[in-house]
């Protein structure tokens, strides 16, 4: 790094810790929100200190020795005296009463979610200026536990994964930064963020002191925490860090949100702690004081969080929500969940299942002010006319749209079928009973996280194969390569045809998305999670195989000429010219994945509503780029791209019964 480029780098880092260092006070309640309000969510707040004198001190001096002013400080006096003192009384953000302060000033927390997750690296700086541009002065992002230890003991920080960039990229933007680490995040995401393999144990607990889990969420947080912490108290933007996520609608250990809260405060976190939770579950979040927030006081300061949408599940229709100015006249602090959605890419979505399991689909748009692709919309421009009207002086320009393209249409080249692809796998597993994807021996002996499992044994016989509802959470049934039929969750029994001699019975299993929400995470094991019963006799003596079809797998694709189904349909895309975005248009295919260069863009199903998987410029290159769909029951020969996506009809969530429950 050039030596201007340190100086430049020394000189940001100790300007923050001027602004941020903070000390711990205990957790106080101090943020309600009325039941009256169904679409909103409420973050309770602990106090944050003041700076002590000598770290002032310290850091003043630091600050401008790198601008060679030593001697200028050296001479200040009594003036540097006086200045010391009233830094002294700077504090970071605090919540009192009626209204939040940082550094001593009324603050009101305009904030916006951006998952970095989900959005390309390249297109970080995009989003986070449109941000800037439209008002907001504070982001707020989950921290994905799975993305980032995806085998037990093994980390990831890099690329797009690292936190570290995009939380100094929201500095240099200008936007203070809230942190909601978990461990548990929700986010329609698999699992809630938590990695998979925490199930590998049977008597698993999650979200509980169940020592098992402990274990392994300070192992995590102590990785995590080396680098959140210089972006806090030793440097950073972030002026708050959320504990856990919506515990209280959970509740299943009073001893647990005491043991998150004391993990952030032994790993240095002294910031501003929240909490977040429905109307009720602020009463049950089990911190101290969470039984007392049914007496509302008026003046308690009040931080709602507002959803632009509600998520999507395959086969239901999108809704949309309506901000309310109301809130900014009550000078009420708001965080727009989401402000900008982004895209589950791969196999990440989550699911739901109050009674009936409900996989949520790949794009994440959420309806909210920046679309999926970056677009500033309506609400866009509407928030931002708003906001304006709270800030002293003029927001920034918005930056210009990002180019899109609807490429020409591309036709299939190059099949290959699923039982051809099979010896590019890692060697299959054995083993006389059924084994869930999570714990076979695989990725380290960390199991199988997402995608398809193919399990074979043989049958001698026709008759009738019954799941006991033990598929997780979709099969196809294969007799001898012939498909025969599905089993999923409403469908559990299957007539299999009559046949000479022995066959192969073949089950390809796909785990559509583990559940995000609710009381069911312990359950989210994944494959075949016990006996298949073919004519009342349990099923014994498998092949299993593990088709995760991570970037490895996919490169390793070869030989490509067998054109049934399932299998891996592959055609070539030429750029002329710098990449731009698009949208994927899979009209005459039936349900799979799409993978772009190796990459996972996410499912396509014909039954919708998603029916335009969102293609980042990013991921392409200028010249030849491979893109390869798995199809698992009907092929098209072309695949089409367009410039916007068309989501279908919107409809009014307020007149679903099921918005009661939000």
């Amino acid at each position: 790094m050039p030596q201007r480029e340190r100086e430049k780098e020394t000189e940001t880092e100790h300007h923050y810790t001027f602004v941020l260092k903070q000390q711990s006070f205990p957790l106080s309640t101090v943020s309600v929100a009325s039941q009256h309000c169904p679409s909103f969510k409420c973050s309770r707040v602990s106090s944050a200190s003041r700076y002590s004198f000598d770290s002032v001190f310290a850091v003043v001096v630091m600050f401008f020795v790198p601008l060679h002013l030593g001697l200028l400080v050296l001479s200040l006096g009594k003036v540097l005296l006086l200045l010391l003192k009233r830094m002294s009384h700077l504090e970071g953000l605090r919540a009192n009463s009626s209204h939040f302060t940082l550094m001593g000033e009324p603050f009101r927390i305009l904030g916006g979610s951006i998952h970095y997750f989900r959005v390309p690296r390249d297109y970080w700086e995009d989003r986070l200026l449109k941000m800037k541009a439209c008002g907001i002065n504070t982001l707020t992002t989950y921290v994905p536990w799975n993305l980032h230890e995806p085998e037990r003991g093994t980390f990831n920080f890099q690329d797009q994964l690292d936190l570290r960039s995009y939380v100094s990229l929201a500095a240099e933007v200008g936007l203070w930064v809230i942190l909601r680490p978990g461990p548990y995040i929700c986010a329609e995401w698999d699992l809630g963020g938590l990695p998979s393999w925490l199930l590998q144990d049977k008597y698993m607990q999650l979200r509980t002191t169940y020592p098992g889990f402990v274990d392994a969420v300070n192992l995590y947080f102590d990785k995590l925490f080396s680098v959140i912490k210089p972006m806090t108290a030793k440097g950073g933007p972030v002026i708050a860090v959320q504990i856990e996520n919506e515990y209280g609608s959970y509740a299943k250990d009073e001893k647990y949100m005491p043991f998150i809260k004391n993990c952030l405060q032994a790993r240095g976190i002294n910031e501003l702690l929240l909490t977040s939770d429905n109307w009720e579950g602020l009463r049950y979040d089990g911190i101290d004081g969470g039984n007392e927030d049914h007496t509302i006081n008026p003046r308690l300061k009040k931080l709602m969080i507002t959803y632009s949408l509600i998520y999507k599940h395959h086969h239901v229709f999108h809704g949309s929500r309506v901000p309310y100015d109301m809130l900014l006249i009550k000078r009420v602090s708001i965080n727009l969940y989401m402000f900008h959605g982004g895209t589950s890419f791969g196999f990440m979505n989550g699911a739901m299942d109050f009674g009936t399991y409900k996989p949520q689909v790949t794009s994440y748009d959420y309806d909210a002010p920046l679309s999926e692709a970056g677009d500033c919309t309506t609400k866009y421009h509407l928030l931002r006319n708003l906001f304006s009207q709270y800030h002293s002086e003029p927001l920034p320009d918005v930056p210009p749209a990002q180019e899109r393209r609807a490429y020409d249409p591309v036709v299939i080249q190059q099949h290959l079928s699923l039982w051809d692809s099979l010896h590019f796998t890692d060697k299959p597993f054995t083993s006389e009973r059924p084994v869930n994807m999570e714990n076979l021996p695989v990725n380290n002996n960390s199991g199988q996280s997402y995608g398809y499992t193919l399990y074979e044994t043989t049958i001698t016989s026709g008759g009738t194969l019954n799941s006991r509802n033990n598929i997780r959470d979709r099969a196809l049934v294969f007799v001898d390569r012939q498909c025969v039929g599905s089993l999923d969750y409403k469908t559990h029994e299957l007539a299999v045809p009559d046949g000479k001699g022995a066959r192969v019975l073949s089950l390809l299993v796909e785990n559509c998305g583990r559940v995000n929400y609710g009381k069911a995470l312990d359950e989210q094991r994944k494959g075949i999670v016990g006996d298949i019963l073919f004519n009342h006799t349990p099923l014994r003596g498998f092949t299993i195989f593990c088709l995760d079809m991570k970037p490895g797998f996919m490169k390793r694709l070869s030989d490509f000429k067998s054109s049934s189904v399932p299998g891996f349909f592959q055609a070539r895309l030429y750029v002329d010219g710098a990449p731009r975005d698009s949208f994927i248009r899979l009209p005459g295919w039936g349900k799979g994945n799409v993978f772009v260069n190796g990459q996972n863009l996410g499912r396509h199903w014909f039954i919708g509503p998603q029916h335009f998987l969102y293609l980042p410029g990013a991921l392409l290159r200028s010249g030849q780029n491979q893109i390869i769909v798995f199809e698992e029951e009907k092929a098209d020969d072309r695949i089409l791209f367009a410039e916007n996506p068309d989501h279908g009809k919107t409809i009014d969530v307020y007149k679903l019964p099921f918005c009661t429950l939000l």
